[in-house]
C-alpha cells in the first residue's frame, strides 16, 4: 500500500462529513419558483444556444442558480423549438429536491426518457420501449419482469464473460500503445464492451452474426440519431448555427438508419432465442421483446459502457499513482485470498467500490431525469418550499445535485474512498441508476434494472487492469456525452509481484 493508507483515508473522511446534511426541512418557507420561460418561441431558442453555446451545460445550470440564488427555478429545457412541443421545465438542482423524480406516486415518467423530446419510435421497431413507459402503464410491468428475470438468468456468466473481453481489450491496447506513443482508449472499449454485451445476452460472438467485425459502429449509427438533439460536437462559432439547425431543431428520421437498425434486429431475433422465449412467461410478444432486449442491450447497457468505462479512467488517471497503488494492492491481495475473481472477492474490495461510486456520483453517465407532476404537489429544497401544479415538467440535472455541498464536502473533488466506512451512508444521494444507490430496481419503479451488473462492470473492469498493471497516464477530453482518453504509458505488474493465473 502506498504512504497514505485507506485506514487514515477513511478516517479524513469521517472527519470530514458535514454534520447537518441530514437538516429537518418541515417548516420551510414556501416560495415561488424564480426564473421564467422568456418570450415565446424566442426565450426557448435563447436558452438553447445558452445552454449548447454561450455558457455551456454546466455554466447554463450555475449562471440561473446564481442569478436567481435558488436551486430551483424555472427554465426552458434543451433542445426546444421544434423538436419539443413544450420545453418548459422546472430545474432541479440539489439532492433534496431532486429525488422527486423517484416518487412515482407523485410524478408520470411517460415518454420523458430523452427530456422534453421523444425520438421517433421508428428507432425501434415501432414499438415504444421500456424507457419510455410510466409503470401505471400495463406493458410496464411485464417488461420490467422480463429483463430482471433475464438478468437474474445470466448471473453466473457475467463475471467470466467480461473478464474474458477485457483481457482482450487490454490486450490490445497495450499492443498498441506499444508502437505508438499515445493511443484512444475509446474505440476499443467499445469493440469489446458491445463484443461482451452481445454474448451476454445471445450467447456468441457478434463476429458470427450479420453484424459481423464491425458491430458496435452499426450499433453506434443507431444510436446517435437519438441522442443528437443533446448533444453538441464542439464546432467553431462559424458552424454553430448550421449545427443547430441540423440536430436542434428538427428531428433525424429514423429511416436513415434503418438499415442498420435492421441487421441489429437480424442479428438479436436470431441468436438471443433462449432469452426470447422468456418473453411468454410474461405474455409478451417474442417481436416487442426482441426491439425491447436491443434497447437494453445496446442503449442502455452498450451506451452506458460507452460513457462510464472512459469516465473510470479518467478520474483515476487524474487521481494518480498512489491511487493505483492502493487499489492494485487491495485487488491483488483479496484475488489471492479468495483463489480468484469472485462475487465474494469483489464485494470484500472496499476502495475499489468506493473509486467505482464516487465516479457514478462526480460524473454521472446519465445526467438528466425528468418526470412531468401527477398532482399539484409541493416540492423542497434545502432553504425553501415550491408548489408545482399538475402537469408541470420537472427537469433534474444530476452532475448538480450529485455535487450537493450541503451533501458532500468538497463536492467537486475526486475523494477515492468517499464511501467507505460512514461515508457509505451517502450512497442514498448517488442517482445515476434513475433512483438512490441504496434502492433496488422493481416492476414498479424506473431505477435500471441492470443497476447491478453496471457498478460489477465497473467494478471488474478495475480488478482485471489492477492484476495485469501497476500504473498508467493518460489525458482526457470532452467527447459528445463524455469524455474520450488517451492512454500515454501503462506500466505492466513487475514480475516480483505478479500473481499466479487464478481462472
Amino acid at each position: 500500500m502506498s504512504s497514505l493508507s485507506s485506514n487514515s483515508l477513511l478516517r479524513d473522511l469521517e472527519d470530514q462529513l458535514p454534520s447537518n446534511y441530514e437538516k429537518e426541512r418541515e417548516d420551510l418557507p414556501l416560495k415561488e419558483i424564480p426564473g421564467g420561460y422568456g418570450l415565446p418561441f424566442f426565450g426557448a431558442i435563447k436558452d438553447r444556444w445558452d445552454f449548447y453555446y454561450n455558457q455551456g451545460q454546466d455554466g447554463f445550470f450555475q449562471a440561473r442558480m446564481t442569478q436567481y440564488n435558488s436551486t430551483v427555478f424555472r427554465a426552458n429545457g434543451p433542445p426546444g423549438p421544434f423538436m419539443a412541443k413544450n420545453p418548459k421545465v422546472i430545474v432541479l438542482l440539489d439532492a433534496a429536491s431532486f429525488p422527486i423524480l423517484f416518487d412515482m406516486t407523485k410524478v408520470e415518467k411517460k415518454n420523458v426518457f430523452d427530456g422534453t423530446y421523444m425520438p421517433s419510435t421508428g428507432f425501434t421497431g415501432g414499438y415504444r420501449v421500456l424507457s419510455f413507459l410510466d409503470p401505471s402503464e400495463p406493458k410496464h410491468k411485464a417488461l420490467k419482469g422480463y429483463f430482471l428475470s433475464v438478468l437474474s438468468s445470466k448471473h453466473d456468466n457475467f463475471i467470466p464473460l467480461l473478464r474474458k473481453s477485457l483481457t482482450e481489450l487490454f490486450h490490445t491496447l497495450n499492443s498498441e500503445l506499444s508502437s505508438k506513443k499515445e493511443v484512444q482508449f475509446n474505440p476499443i472499449s467499445d469493440t469489446y464492451s458491445f463484443e461482451y454485451v452481445f454474448n451476454l445476452f445471445c450467447g456468441k460472438t457478434p463476429k458470427d452474426t450479420i453484424l459481423g467485425s464491425k458491430a458496435n459502429t452499426t450499433v453506434d449509427t443507431w444510436l446517435v440519431p437519438q441522442v443528437a438533439p443533446l448533444i453538441t460536437i464542439g464546432v467553431s462559432k462559424f458552424l454553430q448555427l448550421a449545427e443547430d439547425l441540423l440536430i436542434h431543431t428538427f428531428p433525424i428520421p429514423p429511416f436513415l438508419v434503418k438499415s442498420k437498425y435492421d441487421k441489429i434486429y437480424q442479428a438479436f431475433s436470431t441468436s438471443a432465442t433462449k432469452v426470447l422465449d422468456r418473453a411468454k412467461e410474461f405474455a409478451l410478444d417474442k417481436e416487442e421483446a426482441c426491439h425491447n432486449l436491443i434497447f437494453l442491450a445496446c442503449f442502455n447497457t452498450y451506451g452506458g459502457m460507452k460513457v462510464l468505462f472512459p469516465n473510470l479512467f479518467k478520474w483515476i488517471g487524474r487521481a494518480g499513482p498512489s491511487l493505483h497503488a492502493q487499489l492494485a494492492h487491495e485487488i491483488r491481495n483479496i484475488v489471492k485470498q479468495e483463489g480468484g475473481v469472485t462475487f465474494a472477492a469483489i464485494e470484500k474490495m472496499v476502495l475499489t467500490k468506493s473509486v467505482v461510486y464516487e465516479v457514478l456520483r462526480i460524473e454521472p453517465p446519465v445526467p438528466f431525469q425528468y418526470g412531468h407532476a401527477k398532482e399539484d404537489l409541493v416540492i423542497q429544497s434545502h432553504d425553501a418550499s415550491f408548489k408545482v401544479k399538475k402537469g408541470e415538467m420537472m427537469f433534474g440535472y444530476q452532475p448538480f445535485a450529485t455535487k450537493d455541498p450541503k451533501v458532500f464536502e468538497n463536492p467537486k473533488k475526486f475523494v477515492a474512498c468517499r464511501f467507505m466506512g460512514k461515508g457509505e451512508e451517502n450512497l442514498k444521494y448517488v442517482f445515476w441508476s434513475n433512483g438512490r444507490e441504496s434502492e433496488d430496481p422493481t416492476v414498479d419503479n424506473k431505477q435500471c434494472p441492470g443497476k447491478d451488473l453496471v457498478v460489477l462492470m465497473a467494478r471488474v473492469l478495475l480488478v482485471e487492469f489492477f492484476l495485469k498493471y501497476d500504473t498508467f497516464t493518460c489525458v482526457d477530453e470532452p467527447f459528445l456525452l463524455g469524455t474520450m482518453v488517451t492512454f500515454t504509458s501503462l506500466t505492466k505488474v513487475s514480475k516480483f509481484h505478479q500473481l499466479k493465473s487464478m481462472e
